[in-house]
């Protein structure tokens, strides 16, 4: 048995639907641990595309519970579009549970977001606007409607008239906005407690009972590193904890229970929304890097901004999520590329520094250092083993391990679940039988391979 936490070591969008995917072939539960409907899962299997937002991507295999944790904020309007897609192609959501503890967006959280980033100008931070930030601030002060609450007619419509009219003085008078109808929401949200009552449960006890029963246990978050509230680079970040130490917090289970972490990364950086970014590209290559990558966002379609990859804030999630290993997906974004360049350090009036910085106003300032690598100049498309990747695709691999110091697990090269070298199973094979690291050879066995 093992439980382990998928995490994005980068802004988001590094691909952390495929790898939750093809792990939860492995895994008997797969938990989904916070944010909201601003989170976007694209899962390709066979000719079929699936976008996820609150549903863990285990959904897609028929044996496997999928859990939204309390640390999740849920719009059930758009949860249950989810449900309806999904099962108007085929799929069972039966084995799809909510935690009755987790917190619902409102109308009024969606208005207050939208109006709220639009009075910022210049100083906005790029929010989706889909009310996920005033849904945990409502969480924080004690405000907030929780799934339990949907499940109680008469608690619900006592909290809801009383919270309507009060955010409705807000909607008024600070943004000119027409105020709701507190007897139209009660209604709205009691017709979707009625279609959601069958999935709600006590999600900690759940999960705690898989664990007594020795099951695999995935744990799935949302956005990346550097766009936690605590960790990430504030104020640019998201309104909840996605690095590992949120897996517990929010499936609600001890520390003890996580045996490994995976760090998911793509073989360039993205970025959405506003906030510093050293190693963006605003030319011809940044252009070049978001057609091949197909990089616009799932849940907003927003075109992504491009960059190198940076080591920098790679080995800054190594460090404050305990990787074990990680996952390197678009690698065949840079198949045609003649040169690679590797941002290896920051530099600040002529000083280098290889650590994350603290102060967002000195992380504004820095330049990245970068090391030119050679690039490879040949499709990858057909590669399934390392040994089939060209020498230079392998060399750059090695680099990035080298750098990060964790080793490498999975290699993604395109959006399908066959597209994917798995070097080791990070569920169930040895925790460093990997992409060996530290200029080491590579190591590739077949004693717990992954099938794909």
């Amino acid at each position: 048995m093992a439980n382990v936490v998928v995490i994005g070591a980068q802004w988001g969008d590094e691909g952390k639907g495929k790898i939750t995917d093809l792990l939860s072939k492995s895994a008997d539960v797969v938990v989904r641990y916070q944010g909201g409907v601003n989170a976007g899962h694209t899962v390709v299997v066979q000719d079929q595309t699936f976008k996820l937002h609150l549903i863990p991507s285990g959904i897609l295999y028929p044996d496997t519970e999928c859990i939204i944790g309390s640390g999740t904020v849920i719009d059930p309007k758009v949860l249950i579009e989810e449900l309806d897609c999904l099962e108007s192609l085929g799929i069972s959501t039966q084995k799809l549970f909510i935690s009755e503890t987790a917190h619902v967006t409102m109308p009024y959280h969606r208005l207050i977001d939208q109006a709220s980033e639009e009075r910022r100008g210049s100083h906005k931070i790029g929010t989706t606007g889909r009310g996920i930030g005033p849904t945990y601030a409502d969480k924080s002060e004690r405000t907030g409607i929780r799934v339990i609450d949907l499940m109680d007619p008469e608690l619900l419509a006592k909290q809801l008239r009383w919270t309507v009219n009060y955010k409705n003085v807000i909607l008024e008078k600070l943004y000119d906005l027409p105020p709701l109808d507190p007897e139209g929401v009660i209604a709205e949200y009691l017709d979707y407690a009625d279609r959601l009552r069958a999935h709600v449960i006590d999600s900690s006890l759940k999960i705690y009972d898989a664990f007594q029963r020795r099951r695999n246990i995935l744990f799935e978050g949302a956005q990346g590193t550097l766009l936690d509230l605590d960790h990430g680079t504030y104020p640019y970040v998201t309104s909840s904890n996605p690095v590992a130490g949120g897996a517990c917090v929010g499936a609600g289970v001890g520390p003890t229970m996580i045996d490994r972490v995976i760090g998911v990364a793509k073989a360039y950086t993205t970025r959405v929304g506003e906030g510093p970014f050293p190693t963006e590209l605003n030319g011809t290559m940044g252009e070049l890097l978001c057609d091949r990558g197909a990089e616009f966002g799932t849940t907003t379609g927003r075109k992504r901004r491009c960059g190198w990859f940076d080591a920098v804030i790679g080995r800054y999630a190594v460090r404050i999520n305990g990787l074990d290993c990680l996952a390197i997906t678009k690698l065949d974004v840079l198949d045609e590329l003649e040169e690679i360049n590797v941002c290896i350090a920051y530099e600040i009036d002529g000083q280098h520094f290889r650590d994350f910085p603290t102060s967002a106003r000195q992380f504004a300032r820095c330049q990245p250092v970068y090391k030119t690598l050679p690039g490879w100049q040949q499709s990858t498309d057909h590669c399934r083993s390392l040994d089939d990747l060209p020498p230079q695709a392998l060399d750059y691999l090695k680099f990035l391990a080298e750098l990060m110091e964790v080793p490498i697990a999975i290699v993604s090269l395109g959006a399908s679940r066959d597209q994917t070298i798995i070097v080791e199973d990070p569920i169930h094979g040895p925790k460093r039988a990997l992409l060996y690291t530290n200029g080491s050879p590579h190591e590739e066995t077949d004693s717990h391979r992954l099938e794909v």
